[in-house]
């Protein structure tokens, strides 16, 4: 899994670019061998005027699929990232569960009645 993470503006610090590696690598590695990459936008929406305003979208491309793109905005940096990754682990499964299911001709209403 190739990651990559931009910033909106300025420069990104090392704690906060470790905390996306550790954030992303918990979320997303039992899908590891099935992710070609993810990248991390992360930007701060009103300068310092503050509020919830912290984004992080991240964008996770599988093979033959279309992106699965989630964000997340809150006050704090880390929780945007947090709450992105939850986001991106639930999406990414749910993609991999119905290529699955379709691959094996499950899904609803398939099974004995």
């Amino acid at each position: 899994m190739q990651l990559e993470i931009r910033h909106g503006r300025g420069r990104l610090d090392d704690e906060a670019r470790s905390h996306i590696e550790r954030r992303l690598g918990f979320a997303l590695d039992r899908f590891a061998r099935r992710v070609d990459r993810v990248t991390v936008f992360v930007s701060d929406e009103n300068g310092p005027r503050g509020g919830d305003d912290m984004r992080c979208r991240i964008v996770v491309n599988l093979p033959a699929e279309e992106p699965v793109v989630v964000d997340a905005t809150r006050s704090e940096l880390a929780a945007a990232i947090d709450h992105a990754a939850h986001r991106a682990c639930h999406a990414v499964g749910k993609v991999l569960d119905r290529r699955r299911d379709h691959r094996h001709g499950g899904g609803a209403g398939s099974g004995p009645r």
